[in-house]
């Protein structure tokens, strides 16, 4: 009569599988049959691949899980983390003065325009140099702002922005050049 070692004696330290004549151990997921054939080691999912998460996986007993860096959530696939735009969440310390500016993982908050002596502020983001103005000659006779964000991982070269030149005034010119910013040469104007 075969002895069922799994009720009598139960050597496994997981699950214990009866056969004629012998016992199979098994592991729960997770876990896996170290060389003994007896016991069961965690198994580290994190070291199988590094694409299981999207920001840092770490193991635990039997599992693993994803965490993400600070600023963002995990989403409902427990894998891919984004971004939290706190600025349209409304969780800023900006002053009633600046603007939120979402960036990855955090905001920025940003000062009003400020238009420079012989400039006049027309609107919250356009300063003009009056033509009337001895101190606006040779200077631009107008200068927008404007803030954008540009996301990483796209394809380059790629073009971010277009400026156009108007014929409102006859006999403008226009010079279009990058001001500052591009010390490593990393944008160039077309």
């Amino acid at each position: 009569t075969d002895v069922n070692e799994c009720t009598s004696e139960n050597p496994c330290t997981q699950t214990c599988v009866n056969t004629y004549g012998s016992f199979l151990c098994r592991c729960e997921p997770g876990y896996e049959l170290e060389a003994d054939g007896v016991n069961c080691s965690d198994m580290d999912e994190c070291s199988f691949s590094e694409f299981l998460c999207q920001h840092e996986c770490v193991n635990g007993p039997g599992s693993y899980y994803c965490i993400c860096p600070s600023g963002y959530n995990l989403l409902d696939d427990s894998r891919s983390c984004q971004d939290i735009n706190e600025c349209e969440n409304r969780n800023f310390t900006c002053t009633a003065q600046q603007t939120c500016f979402n960036i990855p993982g955090e905001y920025k908050c940003l000062d009003p325009v400020r238009c420079e002596e012989p400039y006049l502020q027309i609107s919250e983001n356009r300063c003009m140099c009056p033509a009337e103005n001895p101190g606006c000659r040779d200077q631009p006779f107008t200068i927008l702002y404007r803030v954008m964000d540009m996301v990483s991982g796209r394809s380059v070269p790629s073009d971010i922005f277009q400026m156009q030149a108007t014929t409102r005034y006859p006999g403008a010119y226009y010079i279009f050049q990058i001001k500052s910013g591009n010390e490593g040469r990393e944008f160039y104007m077309r």
